[in-house]
């Protein structure tokens, strides 16, 4: 299976919800971890380094993608001239590639220094995804992780409005190299579609844009608990919340 986990936002960790993942990962047969971004509170080097400690002390490979919370927000000469440096010097790559048995997982970045919360891509990045997801192997899911969502809600005119432009070009283009779907953090609210429906991409196949909660951090929005979700192997997909009385994540009903 497959643990997506997002906006962990340290320096707002919540420990109890910290040690429940690292007891689920103890519990469960984890393939891989997705984060989609907001590893971060304020981008700050402590923070990053304390996300990085957590992750590598799951000993599961994992994957990960900037938020808009891990550039500098106040550093004005950072944020323009090296808004990556701090996310780079302990992540690496803006854009990774994992593939495990299972899963061919993409990781592209949406976040630009000129914009506070809104995502971005380039014709550029559809191009290079296109690319990669044409010479993934054709049995594993392939899954794209990304900060900002695709869709959301018409009624959530705040989330829409950080929806990247070409998000249906390039779920028009990836869509035809068999892509499973997108992993999304940002709105710290779950969600589930399938944008070939909601789209009419006119694919033979569904493309489901998978939302998560925020995972450790206390900034939980709409009532909504701590949370995270599970992929399964045969493309199922399972979400668990933490239940404070248990300090544990527990599934929930589908």
């Amino acid at each position: 299976m497959l643990l997506h986990l997002s906006d962990l936002h340290f320096g707002t960790e919540k420990p109890e919800c910290l040690m429940a993942i690292q007891q689920f990962c103890r519990d469960h047969s984890i393939e891989a971890i997705a984060v989609s971004g907001d590893l971060t509170q304020r981008a700050r080097f402590l923070q990053f380094l304390s996300c990085q400690y957590f992750l590598e002390r799951l000993n599961l490979p994992y994957l990960v993608v900037p938020g808009n919370h891990d550039i500098p927000l106040y550093h004005v000469f950072n944020r323009v001239f090296s808004p990556f440096a701090r996310y780079q010097a302990f992540f690496g790559a803006l854009e990774g590639v994992l593939e495990t048995e299972h899963f061919y997982l993409l990781g592209v970045n949406s976040i630009r220094r000129r914009h506070h919360t809104k995502g971005h891509i380039s014709l550029a990045q559809i191009q290079e995804i296109d690319a990669r997801l044409r010479s993934a192997p054709a049995h594993k899911l392939k899954i794209v992780v990304v900060h900002q969502p695709f869709y959301t809600s018409p009624e959530d005119g705040h989330a829409v409005k950080d929806c990247p432009v070409l998000g249906r070009m390039a779920l028009e283009i990836w869509g035809q190299q068999g892509l499973f779907g997108l992993l999304h953090g940002h709105l710290h609210q779950t969600a589930y579609y399938d944008l070939n429906r909601i789209y009419q991409l006119g694919l033979d196949h569904p493309v489901f844009e998978i939302h998560a909660g925020t995972a450790t951090s206390h900034r939980l929005r709409k009532g909504q608990p701590n949370s995270f979700n599970v992929v399964t192997i045969e493309g199922g997909l399972q979400h668990y919340v933490f239940d404070v009385q248990s300090r544990e994540f527990i599934r929930q009903p589908s």
